[in-house]
């Protein structure tokens, strides 16, 4: 029925033959699996070829069809579906019936072999082995996919082993890549897996010690596969199980004549063991060969056939063109796919046909080795390429990394010196753009080293629950202070900082009591004075507060103004004070631990009568004798004002909506006699002002990191000050620290530009390679572990910014209890760095964070400045020109899939680089957006459309005409809005969009690499471009990023392929509601995409608008 059908198709006599021959294949499998294992698993190789089990054909599992197109996939997979139905009337109906429930009554019915059954019974006389490695060897690559499906369903009835199997990659019916069966094989090393069923590949080389048992299912063919495979028992005591069918004397024969072979080795090679080797015989002589002499590997003319075709199978291809060698006999000449770097290779002469096809493929070899596509070890380049970039991308990376802190900040005080030393002053103004009943004082930052322009002058706003809250730095000059000036200082500095994190006085003693000179963050933080009181910049009798004493109170008087019958001084918990200092004083009550500022005396004592919060009134006196077991003894004193200390909080962090914790009542009323003045005379404002003090030192801290990383960029060849600090800062700062500013934007911009730059470089420096070699060159070079490498190599993590500031973990200047060590490090041996600290760095984050740098040089300095940083990170590329005389073709194997490679760059390196420049406002996320909808295969295959230049395009592809015309009758029904949003729920072929990538990459080459030229060309064909008002984030990004922001519960999505659509389903779980969609598409992305879109749709309409 299917031949017939085929003969009555429009498909060309080759199409025909080629299918004809895959069913051909397909069904002498299906007779073997019906013959020799039985029914039930002829079923399952029918359901494997057929892909109905989506669980079966995973991608892993997918069955490549040799040169078949989409079209003939399909007519093949039918066939085998239909074999899958017939198969099925045989198998026994009911949700209580499964394999192996009775496998005498499976073997009776036919469903397994005896062979089969032999089989199980053998592997579970060993079930109760925990730690059991077994090696299953068979055959035929279809027989150890079956026999896993069958251990997949069988062996947990009976133990929990696991099983997967390994198979060879040589046959059109099944293949697994090599990555997949390195996978398996550790997980078998570990014990993850227990049975493996594999075909001859795992004879050789396989050395897994735990292997304890080794089942030949298949005989061996030769002595020489009978002992590799029974070498691969490596355990001590293992077995080594021979299935042989009762009645077959000849392979029982043959099996022992292998047995008695393997001792007549093994005494052999005992005895000859001190003999000289003997040169080794070849057969090369009989036959033409070509040999590379630096590794002798070496090709024949019987081999070559083969290896011509597994060159041509690793060229570039999609879904409508597998490229394959041809061989014409008529005219002698072997045509090789455009893709390769080879003309096709015509041969003359007399000899026998076959002789002259490996000829021919022969020479093919030669020349492909001769011009670096085939290696000194005659594989293709790509095959090597892909086992680089794999090895490096798993190359170990360490992710605990070193957090740097500023030489600037840093000093060491002489000991045992009275003299005066040279500080520089900066006053950092502080301006607030809200009405509270507290005023800010400006801060002195008083240092050993001088900060800069950049820094010295630098101004940000911090955001305040209020308001915003301006900070500006100025330099006032220089001071000269004595060692007993700076302790104060450090002293004052300690407590009022160490009082203001903790809100207690737990620490402080031990801060205070450690040795405050030595290697240590070496500046101090001042109150300055009035401008009234300017030009002194320091208040130093609000920095001498910290050495108040009771016994000296009557030295010192501020405005001495008494309420009315209030007494002149107050007795406290240390003794009498004056009220003067204690109103304008910090204090610490011992029966709570809590500290309070003092900011007035009440008119009440401890007689008046207080409200509680349940409504009772009672005296202050009796409240404490009750709440705290405390008698007043003062109880006819004025009560004191007590506002609870201040709250450090990150002021830099964006959009931040906390308030104040445990201020719900802004002041209590204490008793002094229960108080303990710990400094004064010093007014609240100097407290509220330095509450604000690390979130201000701690931006400074970062851009002193931002200038060290400048200053070493600048060492090592970027001489041009070009790139300001704020943009390094930028560039280091990530999207965790939850700033105002994070490195996204730059990222995106480098992010383009080093895919364009390292694509450029390869594309002329490697003329004859095609595009899947760039492209795995290109990931080798520029992918997250490789960036991360060089990121590394140059020591940039320790740069990194990757957390949101937390005030408690902040560095106390002076601060020597021990909680923090700083240990010197040096930068390539010239520039000082400390490390304060290490954290957990991603390798993605570093890799992020040098794109950013690219970027951050590419809009400050230019290419020139960003190709130098990229020099110096280890990156080789230039912009020289280079004549390239390659002319574009089209799709196909007509296609210099070269130009679509270079395209692709250049396209999203222009129209980031246009976005980028155009909107400079732009926020990074909306940068990041508008990329996504520009530069993708669907808004070019659109514009190609639009163009009509899909009317050119030459191709023999049955299925792609369809998908073109399909696309073409979509197309219609789209707005012009849909140009660059995510409307359209078809899937466009990646041909389409490859035309506009060629173009882009024609012209640019035509124009002498000149991006301009290009982007004026290609811009009118892609109008209207995407702005920051049409600009529609991805349904998915978009689904994903309400779930996070609403706490809604996203499933994982649930995939299913059938008939070579692929079907997504999306789950969402919002307010006791269940959204659902299933879409369906030619590829994951589109059916994603379409599942997504139509779940937020039904979500904005039931949900954010509150229907039902």
């Amino acid at each position: 029925m299917h031949e017939l059908s085929l003969k009555k198709s429009d498909l060309v006599e080759s199409a025909i033959d080629s299918i004809s021959k895959n069913i051909a294949k397909v069904f002498s499998a299906l007779i073997f699996c019906l013959d020799e294992l039985g029914v039930w698993l002829a079923l399952k190789a029918a359901q494997s070829f057929s892909c109905f089990d989506s669980d079966l054909c995973t991608e892993a599992d997918s069955i490549p069809w040799g040169k078949l197109d989409v079209f003939g996939e399909k007519i093949v997979k039918h066939f085998s579906l239909d074999t899958f139905h017939a198969f099925s009337t045989y198998i026994p109906s009911g949700s209580d019936w499964s394999i192996g429930n009775d496998v005498k009554a499976n073997m009776d019915t036919g469903l397994l072999t005896s062979k089969v059954v032999c089989l199980i019974d053998s592997l579970l006389e060993y079930r109760y082995i925990k730690d059991i490695r077994c090696i299953v060897f068979v055959e035929r690559i279809v027989t150890a996919i079956v026999l896993h499906s069958l251990l997949e369903e069988l062996l947990p009835k009976y133990c929990s082993w696991k099983s997967k199997y390994i198979a060879g990659s040589n046959s059109q019916l099944q293949s697994q890549t090599r990555k997949n069966q390195n996978e398996i094989v550790q997980e078998f090393r570990k014990g993850m897996v227990n049975v493996i069923v594999a075909t001859s590949i795992l004879e050789e080389g396989l050395d897994v010690q735990s292997c304890n048992l080794v089942i030949r299912f298949d005989p061996s063919a030769t002595v020489c596969s009978f002992i590799q495979s029974r070498g691969r028992a490596r355990m001590k005591h293992s077995d080594y199980i021979l299935m042989v069918k009762s009645e077959d004397c000849a392979t029982l024969s043959r099996l022992e004549k292998y047995l008695a072979s393997g001792d007549i080795m093994r005494k052999a090679s005992l005895r000859h063991a001190s003999l000289p080797c003997s040169p080794l015989q070849t057969d090369l002589d009989d036959e033409k060969f070509y040999r590379v002499e630096s590794t002798e590997a070496t090709v024949t003319l019987s081999s070559s056939v083969s290896l011509i075709f597994f060159y041509c199978s690793r060229l570039p291809s999609d879904c409508y063109f597998k490229p394959a060698p041809r061989w014409d006999q008529k005219t002698c000449t072997l045509y090789l796919p455009k893709s390769c770097p080879l003309q096709n290779i015509v041969l003359q002469g007399n000899i026998n046909a076959k002789i002259l096809k490996q000829t021919a493929c022969l020479e093919a070899c030669k020349q492909l080795h001769e011009i670096g596509a085939l290696t000194d070890n005659l594989v293709p380049d790509i095959v090597v390429e892909e086992a680089d970039a794999e090895a490096s991308g798993n190359e170990p990376y360490i992710d605990e990394q070193p957090c740097y802190f500023s030489p600037e900040l840093v000093g060491r005080w002489p000991k045992d010196s009275d003299m005066k030393m040279k500080y520089h002053c900066y006053l950092i103004e502080l301006k607030q753009s809200f009405v509270y009943d507290i005023p800010v004082n400006d801060i002195v930052l008083v240092m050993k080293n001088e900060l800069g322009s950049e820094v010295g002058s630098t101004h940000f706003d911090l955001d305040i629950d209020r308001g915003s809250l301006t900070v500006n730095f100025k330099y006032v000059g220089v001071i000269y202070l004595r060692p007993d000036q700076v302790l104060l200082c450090r002293r004052f500095q300690i407590t009022l900082l160490r009082v203001l994190i903790d809100r207690n006085l737990n620490k402080l003693k031990e801060c205070l009591d450690g040795e405050l000179l030595g290697d240590e963050t070496d500046y101090l933080l001042l109150p300055a004075t009035g401008k009234h009181q300017r030009p002194l910049i320091i208040d130093w009798l609000c920095v001498t507060s910290v050495l108040f004493s009771c016994e000296k109170f009557c030295e010192y008087h501020l405005n001495c103004y008494l309420p009315k019958g209030c007494a002149r001084s107050l007795q406290t918990k240390d003794g009498p004070v004056c009220i003067c200092l204690l109103q304008n004083s910090l204090v610490c009550t011992p029966h709570n631990g809590n500290v309070y500022c003092i900011t007035g005396i009440l008119g009440m004592n401890a007689n008046s009568c207080l409200t509680l919060r349940d409504g009772r009134i009672m005296t202050y006196k009796k409240y404490f004798e009750e709440r705290h077991g405390i008698k007043l003894c003062f109880d006819h004193e004025s009560l004191v004002n007590g506002r609870p200390i201040f709250q450090v909080q990150n002021y830099l962090q964006r959009c931040r909506k906390q308030k104040e914790k445990g201020l719900s009542k802004l002041s209590v009323e204490l008793p002094p006699e229960l108080c303990s003045i710990v400094m004064s005379p010093i007014p609240v404002s100097i407290f509220y002002s330095f509450s604000f003090v690390p979130s201000i030192l701690h931006r400074l801290e970062s851009l002193l990191i931002a200038v060290t990383l400048k200053r070493m960029l600048l060492d090592h060849g970027l001489q041009n000050n070009v790139i300001p600090v704020s943009k390094v800062l930028e560039a280091i700062t990530t999207k965790n620290c939850q700033e105002i500013f994070h490195l996204e934007s730059l990222e995106t911009f480098g992010d383009s530009f080093l895919k364009y730059a390292a694509s450029q470089q390869l594309f002329k420096t490697y003329k004859n390679q095609h595009e899947g070699v760039l492209s795995v060159k290109k990931e080798k070079l520029i992918s997250n572990a490789a960036l991360c490498k060089f990121g590394c190599d140059r020591k940039l993590p320790g740069f990194i910014r990757n957390e949101s500031f937390n005030p408690k973990k902040w560095i106390i200047p002076g601060d020597r209890s021990g909680t923090y060590s700083l240990s010197e490090e040096l930068l390539f041996n010239t520039r000082k760095i400390y490390i304060k600290e290490t954290r957990k760095v991603k390798r993605k984050c570093v890799a992020d964070v040098v794109e950013a740098l690219v970027g951050a040089l590419l809009c400050t300095g230019g290419e020139t400045a960003a190709l130098l940083f990229m020099d110096w990170l280890g990156i080789k590329v230039d912009f020289h020109i280079t004549p390239y005389e390659r002319h574009f073709q089209v799709h196909a194997e007509k296609l210099l899939n070269r130009l679509e490679f270079l395209g692709d760059a250049v396209l999203d390196y222009i129209i980031t680089e246009h976005f980028y420049y155009k909107y400079p406002g732009l926020s990074p996320e909306l940068l990041t957006d508008m990329r996504s909808a520009s530069v993708n295969n669907d808004c070019y295959a659109r514009s190609a459309v639009k163009c009509g230049l899909h009317k050119h395009i030459l191709h023999a592809s049955h299925e792609l005409h369809k998908h073109i015309a399909e696309t073409v009758y979509n197309f219609g029904k789209l707005s012009s809005e849909s140009m660059f949003g995510w409307e359209s729920e078809t899937t466009f072929p990646k041909v389409l969009g490859d035309v506009i990538e060629s173009l882009a990459g024609a012209i640019l080459v035509d124009s002498r690499f000149d991006k301009e030229v290009v982007f004026r060309s290609i811009r009118p064909l892609l109008e209207p471009l995407v702005t920051p008002e049409t600009v529609k984030p991805h349904p998915k990004k978009e689904l994903k990023e309400l779930c996070q922001k609403e706490h809604y519960i996203m499933n994982k999505p649930i995939k299913s392929r059938n008939n070579g659509l692929t079907s997504i389903t999306i789950e969402v779980e919002a307010k006791g509601l269940l959204f659902k969609y299933t879409a369906t598409a030619r590829d994951k992305e589109t059916a994603t995409k379409v599942a997504c879109k139509k779940v937020l749709e039904s979500m904005k309409v039931s949900v954010l608008h509150g229907k039902s």
